[in-house]
């Protein structure tokens, strides 16, 4: 079993920074060098690893694997977790376990996403994922259909307050940053998380991790920012 190119979460030498800058190839290939409209659906599952069916995870593994003690194994791992008092369904976060599973459970998604309805501008991060096209109508006609493949075959559902579709040159927020045709820059939510967790941790480890971040993005003002208040607060 392959995973799809623009399936990025929990992979080697994939994550959210060669995620973003996919997105940006995409968006040159689907604009034309930003002289056409690009359009992008942006979708979010709703409580994804909550609602994980097991026995829809179970029958996917069973389709490539042979071995019966690892199917045990598995089996064994996998109906070890639940989601609160509701037995068979959930996966915990933040588990490494969890992390390999959701990619085979999503694979059958990225999969019917490309070879069935042969969409060919999609890439995904764990539960978000986008689509980008010239036509907006192209792109309402999908919701459906990834949302009845959702329910029908993962058990799973699109949060209905997150899924919209919008002009890249409006902004497109994915993965931690808004996305314009030319440039893109750090959410409001995320700067002020890292202002705040800079205030009682600035130490050079978590000023060099968040200047790593940063060089991701147009951002300048910024780093120039958090280099004044680190400096500010040595003196």
């Amino acid at each position: 079993m392959g995973y799809l190119t623009d399936s990025y979460s929990c992979q080697v030498n994939k994550g959210t920074h060669k995620a973003i800058n996919r997105f940006r190839k995409l968006s040159w290939a689907v604009s034309a060098n930003n002289t056409k409209i690009c359009w992008v659906l942006k979708c979010d599952i709703r409580k994804f690893f909550a609602n994980i069916d097991h026995q829809v995870l179970k029958d996917i593994l069973w389709k490539y694997i042979e071995d019966e003690n690892i199917l045990w194994l598995l089996g064994t791992i996998i109906d070890s977790f639940c989601t609160g008092s509701q037995k068979g369904v959930g996966l915990p976060l933040g588990n490494v376990t969890s992390q390999l599973l959701i990619n085979v459970y999503m694979n059958e998604f990225d999969q019917f996403v490309k070879r069935d309805l042969k969409v060919k501008y999609y890439i995904r991060y764990c539960d978000d994922f986008v689509v980008l096209h010239r036509d907006k109508s192209y792109l309402e006609n999908l919701i459906p259909q990834v949302s009845y493949f959702l329910s029908g075959e993962l058990k799973l559902s699109l949060h209905s307050d997150k899924v919209f579709i919008k002009k890249l040159s409006s902004g497109m927020d994915f993965l931690g940053w808004i996305h314009f045709p030319h440039h893109r820059v750090l959410r409001t939510a995320t700067k002020r998380r890292m202002f705040k967790r800079i205030k009682y941790n600035n130490s050079k480890e978590t000023i060099a991790s968040y200047l790593g971040l940063l060089k991701h993005g147009n951002t300048h003002k910024l780093i120039q920012r958090i280099r004044n208040k680190v400096k500010a607060e040595a003196d």
